[in-house]
């Protein structure tokens, strides 16, 4: 079955109740099981797992030593940089393919963030450590400053990032991010840490592949993808794979709830935030009030795309250059005014 009809199929009522997605996760994962004979679902699970692997191993990963350990990266294009910062589940390898399409003409430099992939796990990690770790990999590349856009909840120590390091950061520009007052940004119980298990997770993309949309994709409920939205939720599903436990964890249970502590109209950067209004994972309102508090932010409201912003690269990727061309002002004080609103975006697919 396809990631289109399968997702564009009518659900049951017992997807739509109000268990955890951890519980979902391991129900859905528990009744594919079954279904399947031991051997062959062995033999898939290997195979599709040494596929992942084989497709992290076909991108240049670089890696360089820092107080925090090692801070690993991948780029491509050329031009001028702009640091990409990846969301929950994500590396640097995933973290270029979610600008795919965004960024053109510029040289992006995706990291991974602590715990996913090649990149440290530090003792008693926190966002603002993560983001001295990317003033460090800066200095190593020799970037001076650079454009910053940071994905879900990658927005957290991206914030950081801006608040500890404003002179290396020239705009700042968060989608769909996790920012105070979202659901996303709470410290989550022990349960959803069995979210995170490799085979469970692998057993629900493989065998309920609608489910694991609106669980994982977050896609919003009634939103009917195109071919090409159908291509870009696989393409994620499977760039998720193999998971990063401690990561995941981490963001889960550490970074996501700690942005509710920032003090964001002491942000002196150009910053741009942009949300989608039937976003199933981060709040659209917690954005809205985020670039209410940032001095100077503009706000980018789009109607539809869930978190994944499906069917709205064009006009993301218009409102990132049109963004990133402004020059900065050089005092800081001269930037304090009141946020604005901008809606724009495609009306919502029903």
């Amino acid at each position: 079955m396809s990631w289109r009809s399968a997702f564009n199929t009518r659900e049951s009522g017992t997807a739509r109740s109000g268990a955890s997605v951890a519980t979902r996760v391991f129900i859905a994962a528990a009744g594919a099981a079954v279904t399947i004979p031991a051997v062959a679902l062995s033999l898939r699970y290997v195979r599709d797992l040494k596929a992942a692997r084989a497709r992290l191993a076909a991108v240049t990963r670089r890696a360089i030593p820092t107080p925090w350990g090692a801070v690993e990266y991948a780029e491509r294009g050329s031009g001028d940089a702009v640091l990409v910062v990846p969301g929950i589940f994500q590396n640097c390898v995933s973290g270029l393919l979610s600008v795919r399409g965004l960024l053109t003409g510029r040289r992006v430099i995706a990291p991974s963030r602590f715990g996913y992939l090649g990149s440290s796990m530090p003792p008693n990690a926190t966002p603002a450590a993560q983001a001295d770790a990317f003033a460090a990999l800066l200095d190593a590349l020799g970037i001076r400053d650079i454009d910053v856009v940071a994905l879900s909840a990658g927005a957290t120590s991206a914030l950081q990032l801006a608040l500890r390091h404003p002179q290396k950061v020239k705009h700042l520009a968060v989608l769909v991010g996790n920012l105070p007052g979202s659901p996303t940004a709470v410290v989550q119980p022990f349960s959803v840490k069995l979210s995170n298990r490799q085979l469970p997770m692998w057993a629900l993309k493989t065998f309920a592949p609608s489910a694991t949309a609106r669980l994982v994709s977050a896609v919003p409920k009634g939103f009917l993808m195109t071919t090409e939205d159908a291509g870009t939720v696989s393409e994620f599903i499977e760039s998720l794979f193999p998971i990063d436990r401690k990561g995941y964890d981490f963001d889960a249970c550490v970074s996501n709830a700690d942005v509710n502590n920032y003090d964001l109209e002491a942000i002196r950067v150009p910053t741009l935030i942009v949300h989608t209004k039937d976003d199933q994972l981060a709040s659209h309102e917690a954005s809205k009030r985020a670039a209410e508090r940032i001095p100077g932010a503009r706000f980018v409201s789009l109607e539809s795309g869930g978190h994944l912003m499906l069917g709205q690269t064009t006009i993301v990727r218009d409102q990132l250059a049109e963004f990133f061309a402004e020059k900065m002002v050089d005092e800081p004080m001269a930037r304090d005014s009141v946020a604005f609103l901008r809606v724009s975006g495609v009306p919502p697919r029903q």
